[in-house]
């Protein structure tokens, strides 16, 4: 398990480093987060931590083209990307039952989560550095986390305005193209390589999202709770394509900052920042919606089902990216669309065409195929941190962790 201050608080953190030259004293302090999150170097681990070893030697332990699915990892982060996509599915789902009441507030829907999300990690951020150290974090890296937030409430803005259009499996289905841009940027930014079996189960997955399509396009599947008109479905898929788009940026952002920052510190700095966006994008474009929508049991069951739900996302997200990556989560997401569909049958009387099971398989059988070839950390290793992760954070589920602990991954 992780350590333990002296608050009883999981400690996730960093080794001290050496003062460079010229830097303050070894009595001041090293970083405006406080002393548990300072960078440092290998020989600092290997002086104050008899349990460190190099990544080598982990991923020496087991061999061969399969050495990933005989760890414990490989079946976390497959179960971790199904229960994500059923969170995100069910987020969907209240989505569409909030249009079909006649609420469709895209700003303010998504609010009241920053604001669960910030009352959690905000306060526990406050608690771990100290009211004082926190605002120095805010001057220092607070652009950083105001650029994060920004595409996060677009991705979701865009994603519950689309349905306002368009059917909850058009939507699902266009969110395949965040895959595309977090495959696009990783590559050119992140220096991620992606191996021939991760493009191969890329590729599987998508195609069996095809054959998602193509069922829907045989049984002409739509959702008898909201038509739509074929204009107004283009521009919802517009809007769904958006979103994805914004979803991709967001997703490789956030996976470079919790691959260095305490986890807590980053959604807490995104829900902070998340809050004053939502909040002043709800005051100017959800005026006329607010006053218009309906209002009654239902709606606010919804609207709490969404939160909670939506806040859980969130906060399982970043465990997604240290212990894989940004490409992985989207592409586990794919399977959101059949969940949609089981979901949908209930909710929305909605037909499973045969080939429903067949696209299922497909797309677990393309998450198999991404982790062929890859060793005992996986994707865990990120290629920005150095070769021994030394740039990272040492915490839940980083390989900078495994590194400083061993074979552990909390």
């Amino acid at each position: 398990m992780a350590s333990h201050d002296g608050k009883g608080a999981v400690a996730e953190h960093y080794t001290p480093a050496a003062p460079r030259q010229g830097s303050p004293s070894s009595s001041e302090p090293q970083s405006v987060h406080g002393a548990p999150e300072i960078v440092g170097t290998n020989d600092d681990l290997n002086a104050t931590n008899s349990a460190v070893t190099t990544v080598d030697e982990l991923e020496a332990r087991k061999q061969g083209r399969f050495a990933y699915f005989k760890t414990r990892d490989f079946y976390l982060v497959l179960i971790l990307g199904q229960i994500l996509a059923l969170c995100i599915t069910s987020t969907n789902t209240f989505s569409s039952l909030l249009v079909a009441q006649g609420t469709s507030i895209p700003a303010f829907q998504t609010f009241f989560n920053y604001v669960l999300l910030n009352i959690v990690y905000t306060s526990f951020t406050w608690y771990r550095y100290g009211f004082k150290r926190w605002c120095r974090l805010v001057v220092t890296d607070g652009w950083k986390y105001i650029i994060l937030a920004f595409l996060d409430v677009q991705g979701n803005y865009f994603t519950v305005l689309a349905y306002r259009y368009t059917t909850i499996l058009s939507a699902q289905l266009i969110n395949f193209f965040a895959i595309v841009t977090v495959v696009i940027i990783s590559f050119a930014f992140l220096h991620v390589r992606y191996h021939i079996t991760q493009v191969a189960g890329i590729l599987i997955c998508v195609g069996g999202v095809g054959i998602l399509i193509a069922s829907d396009h045989i049984t002409g599947a739509s959702d008898p709770m909201n038509p739509i008109s074929k204009g107004d479905q283009v521009k919802g898929d517009l809007f769904a394509l958006l979103g994805a788009f914004c979803y991709g940026l967001t997703n490789v952002a956030e996976e470079f900052l919790v691959s260095k920052r305490p986890l807590y510190e980053v959604v807490g700095q995104l829900a902070f920042w998340g809050m004053i966006w939502n909040g002043a994008q709800a005051g100017i474009f959800d005026r006329h919606s607010f006053r218009t929508a309906t209002w009654n049991g239902k709606v606010g069951g919804y609207l709490a089902g969404y939160t909670l739900i939506l806040a859980m996302f969130y906060s399982l997200a970043p465990l997604m990216f240290r212990l894989a990556s940004a490409a992985f989560f989207n592409v586990s997401l794919l399977t959101g669309n059949f969940w949609g569909v089981c979901i949908g049958v209930k909710v929305f009387h909605l037909q499973i065409h045969w080939m429903y099971p067949i696209a299922f398989v497909c797309i677990i059988g393309g998450l198999l195929v991404y982790f062929v070839g890859k060793k005992v950390l996986g994707e865990a290793t990120k290629p920005w941190l150095g070769k021994n992760q030394e740039g990272g954070v040492s915490g839940l589920g980083t390989a900078r962790r495994r590194v400083v602990k061993g074979d552990t991954v909390v």
